[in-house]
């Protein structure tokens, strides 16, 4: 018979939160509350200490690693442990960089779990995307220069041909379309040459690192001279690209040489 001190261990539950961009002062109540309750935090790469640091002392956080480029832990064994851990009666927070589903695999966690008839909730997050962008001062999206804004990743699944670039480019020059390019920057040639062919060389083009971070930098050029911007400013991963004539708004990067600046 279980003594009514001890504690229940039969019905645990799950939480997918998006630890937005980095900064914690962008992280929403709700999150910090999910957060403070875990007894268990599965922790993304990208998610800072400052924001690990709302867990209770006596939490246990296991680092799952995940970014681009970089020895990864297996998602199969990622969605085994948040159903193992439930199932003993812990309380799981899933805790990811930016929101659990954009470009989060959120989704496919959220599938595992309910097919182990395992209740999850999602706390979203501010994306990167959003986040970069603004941090930069300009908007996604502007009655003048931007009908829409399109968000894509750059990182196919292996096997996946990935994006259409070339029909996308074609759609977002004729519908006024801001394009927010996740993971993109290892394949920025391959992105820049497809888009090419739909967009103008002119479109203004802005690549934010570590947006909302201290480490935080950007440039902006042109999409004609973009694969030579990234070489010569050494961006890298995690970066934002973001291309469309809301970027005209930023002022040019003082790092970059003058010829790489957009006009």
């Amino acid at each position: 018979m279980t003594s009514r001190h001890s504690p229940l261990t039969t019905s645990g539950r799950c939480t997918l939160v998006g630890a937005g961009p980095g900064d914690p002062e962008l992280l929403t109540l709700k999150a910090i509350k999910a957060i403070q309750a875990a007894t268990l935090l599965l922790v993304d790469d990208l998610v800072s200490d400052e924001i690990v640091a709302y867990a209770r002392a006596d939490a246990r956080i296991v680092h799952v690693g995940k970014r681009g480029g970089c020895k990864s832990t297996p998602q199969e064994f990622i969605e085994k442990l948040m159903i193992m851990a439930v199932r003993e009666g812990e309380n799981v927070v899933r805790l990811k960089g930016g929101d659990p589903f954009i470009f989060g695999r959120g989704g496919e966690e959220v599938e595992h779990l309910r097919a182990a008839n395992i209740d999850v909730q999602v706390i979203n997050g501010i994306t990167a995307g959003l986040a970069a962008v603004t941090s930069l001062g300009v908007p996604l999206t502007h009655r003048q220069h931007a009908h829409g804004v399109v968000f894509v990743t750059g990182h196919a699944k292996p096997g996946d041909q990935g994006t259409d670039w070339r029909a996308l480019a074609d759609t977002a020059h004729k519908a006024k379309l801001t394009l927010v390019i996740y993971m993109g920057v290892s394949g920025a040639g391959r992105i820049q040459n497809e888009l090419l062919t739909g967009l103008p060389a002119s479109t203004p083009v802005a690549v934010i690192q570590n947006a909302t971070l201290a480490t935080q930098r950007h440039i902006t050029t042109t999409l004609g001279q973009l694969t030579d911007a990234i070489s010569a400013s050494g961006m890298a991963s995690p970066s934002i690209i973001v291309v469309g004539d809301v970027v005209s708004g930023v002022a040019a990067a003082q790092e970059l040489p003058a010829q790489f600046r957009a006009a």
